[in-house]
């Protein structure tokens, strides 16, 4: 299953990082590049990577996803601990 999250699924704004909009973005594991939560363009694909890891598309689930990357604390920052980190959370949140 491959789910692409659009912003306007999303439960809150971000804003948008144009000047690096091209960079490569997280593509999968592993990944030790730094992470820009601050940057819509960097939360699509990793907020798309958990919802696939976590075989779901309900709206509810991301929405519970965007709530623990706004609150993930501060020493969090490569994207693959970012994933890592969601889709681990989520997954004690659903139990």
């Amino acid at each position: 299953m491959s789910i692409i999250v659009k912003a306007s699924d999303l439960k809150f704004k971000y804003p948008r990082d144009v000047a690096n909009r091209a960079e490569p973005k997280f593509a999968g594991m592993p990944d030790p590049a730094p992470f820009n939560r601050h940057d819509l363009y960097e939360i699509l694909p990793i907020l798309s990577a958990v919802m696939d890891e976590l075989e779901s598309v309900d709206g509810e689930v991301l929405h519970l996803i965007e709530d623990i990357l706004n609150d993930m604390p501060g020493f969090i920052t490569t994207r693959g601990e970012v994933f890592d980190y969601l889709s681990g959370s989520a997954r004690e949140c659903l139990r």
